[in-house]
């Protein structure tokens, strides 16, 4: 396990979809895993974070929002292998940040329900239903394998992204 480094936008490989993993490849899955939740629990309040973002070129994502004051009902740790949307309903608009844009924020329209078909690092089966703050951070994890940033999805450039208030 270790804490990687987070690829900034501009960076190439933020903007590249990502491969699936194999079954064959198990360790990697593991090593990868481990890799993103350090890296993820480095970050005061961050929730999620995509292989992507540190130069795994793979689908796989973690999101744990039970530590977040939005995070009630969540699901826990969640390490999702070649993850995917089957189901999504109803829409609203909020507010989103990235470690690979850390100096800002943006409004975007997400679905408030998801279900997520996918494989566990250890190769088994998952079906994820979710809703509100922890869909949304699904959502926006999983745009990360396909080379889809949240600002990729605002409306307006000019009134839905907003410069990050410096922490003192």
């Amino acid at each position: 396990m270790a804490v990687r480094e987070v690829l900034r936008y501009p960076h190439p490989a933020l903007k590249a979809s990502a491969r699936e993993l194999e079954a064959g490849e198990g360790e990697r899955a593991t090593r990868v895993a481990a890799d993103l939740v350090e890296t993820m629990r480095s970050f005061p309040r961050c929730v999620g974070i995509a292989a992507p973002q540190i130069e795994e070129p793979v689908r796989m994502v973690v999101v744990d929002v039970s530590e977040h004051p939005k995070g009630e009902g969540g699901s826990g740790l969640l390490v999702l292998v070649n993850p995917r949307i089957v189901a999504s309903s109803g829409a609203e608009v909020a507010r989103e940040g990235c470690l690979s844009i850390p100096e800002l924020t943006a409004n975007v329209r997400r679905a408030l329900a998801v279900t997520i078909e996918a494989v566990s690092a250890g190769g088994e089966p998952l079906v994820v239903e979710s809703g509100g703050f922890e869909a949304r951070c699904l959502q926006h994890e999983l745009d990360h394998l396909d080379g889809i940033l949240f600002l990729d999805r605002v409306d307006s450039i000019d009134h839905d992204v907003f410069r990050r208030k410096r922490q003192a």
